[in-house]
């Protein structure tokens, strides 16, 4: 018999972190949205009860300050993330990347620990104008000269560059290699001499918070600034892009579909054409039946390759599906709830506007739903299909 009910204290954390979004989050999203900045005064109240109620960087491990939770739980509680704008998660909740466990030495307490507590902000610095979804293909280089390390390049896209006390920047240390150990992360300061912001890139979505040009000339930092080892960072960066591409898109995605059917079926009981309610026309039956359908099936892929990481087991595979499989779910469930709410859809009056803009881009970063179906193609070809 396979049981597929949570322990009570996963249920009370879905809940609470469901209230939280619901009753503190959710209502900053309309300024957010008209300034593209999440206003100070506000985050720090919402911010310091979410910390309170230890809600604050929740993927981390409890034994450096984060909620220590299962991968399984991870990904419930950032489905309930995904019910509101990205910029608000990133600040209240906290965007802590989970590399950062590398952190050895002063790296703990000068990088780590204040990223956990909240009193620092990072950004990840991988993609390029010439290396999107093959990372690999990076052309940012890291040469050793005595002890300390000289950068050149350019990243792009990256998300809170623009603010961030520092960087985990991807670079090259052996050409020749590249992905097979020839890729190493830095951890490199904002103030660092050669870093510079060169603009804040204007996106279709995800308002709030920048998405970052950044240059890196002639940039020295010290030989102790390597994030793991030296030509270990592709391997390092998989390995956390893994959960990440699980929890952020996929659950996340789960979340923004419920939140979008929830409006669709409270609409269809209540709004009326041609004398009676539309949810008893089967046009709109369809759209409805159709969503809820498509969002199970996600949620079940995501809590199964959630599962599966938790055992040890390797669900690459799965992840990829589920990349492929959420994202696209998510913006044909966006879609049909306009539908259903027509014009008032299409306005700005409804988050369901922004949820389509936001939508858009998860088919698109941390590698492209045709990349994705070209890894589960290969390895279906190869191994057969492992589930």
């Amino acid at each position: 018999m396979i049981d597929f009910s949570l322990p009570e204290e996963t249920r009370l954390l879905v809940d609470t972190v469901r209230r939280f979004v619901e009753t503190e989050v959710q209502p900053l999203e309309d300024i957010v949205e008209q300034t593209a900045k999440v206003p100070a005064d506000a985050l720090a109240v919402t911010k310091a009860k979410a910390q309170k109620l230890g809600l604050y960087a929740m993927n981390m491990p409890a034994d450096v300050g984060g909620g220590g939770l299962s991968c399984v739980e991870h990904c419930l509680v950032e489905e309930e993330f995904g019910k509101t704008s990205d910029a608000l998660i990133r600040r209240v909740f906290g965007q802590v990347y989970p590399m950062l466990m590398a952190c050895k030495g002063d790296q703990v307490e000068r990088y780590l620990l204040p990223t956990v507590k909240g009193d620092k902000i990072c950004a990840m610095a991988i993609t390029e104008p010439g290396a999107g979804s093959d990372a690999a293909s990076i052309s940012t280089s890291a040469q050793l000269d005595g002890d300390q390390w000289v950068l050149n390049g350019t990243k792009h896209f990256i998300s809170d560059g623009d603010i961030a006390d520092y960087v985990i920047l991807m670079a090259l240390t052996d050409k020749e290699k590249r992905a097979r150990g020839g890729i190493t992360l830095f951890l490199v300061d904002r103030a660092t001499a050669g870093f510079k912001v060169a603009r804040t890139q204007p996106m279709m979505g995800h308002r709030g918070y920048g998405h970052a040009e950044l240059s890196f000339e002639n940039c020295r930092i010290p030989k102790a600034a390597v994030l793991g080892e030296i030509g270990g960072g592709f391997k390092l960066i998989m390995q956390s892009v893994l959960q990440i591409r699980l929890a952020h898109i996929g659950a996340r995605a789960v979340g923004m579909a419920q939140r979008a059917l929830e409006m669709m079926r409270k609409h269809a009981g209540e709004r009326r054409q041609f004398g009676q309610l539309i949810g008893d026309f089967q046009m709109v039956q369809k759209l409805i039946a159709d969503s809820a359908t498509e969002i199970f099936g996600a949620k079940m892929m995501v809590l199964n390759a959630a599962w599966d990481i938790d055992q040890g087991r390797d669900a690459r595979d799965k992840v990829s599906m589920i990349k492929v499989a959420a994202s696209e779910m998510q913006g044909r469930v966006v879609d049909r709830a306009i539908q259903v709410f027509g014009g008032m859809g299409f306005s700005k009056d409804l988050p369901l506007e922004r949820m389509y803009r936001d939508a858009r881009v998860t088919r698109i970063y941390d590698g492209t739903s045709e990349v994705h179906r070209m890894l589960v193609a290969r390895s279906t070809i190869k191994n057969g299909l492992q589930l």
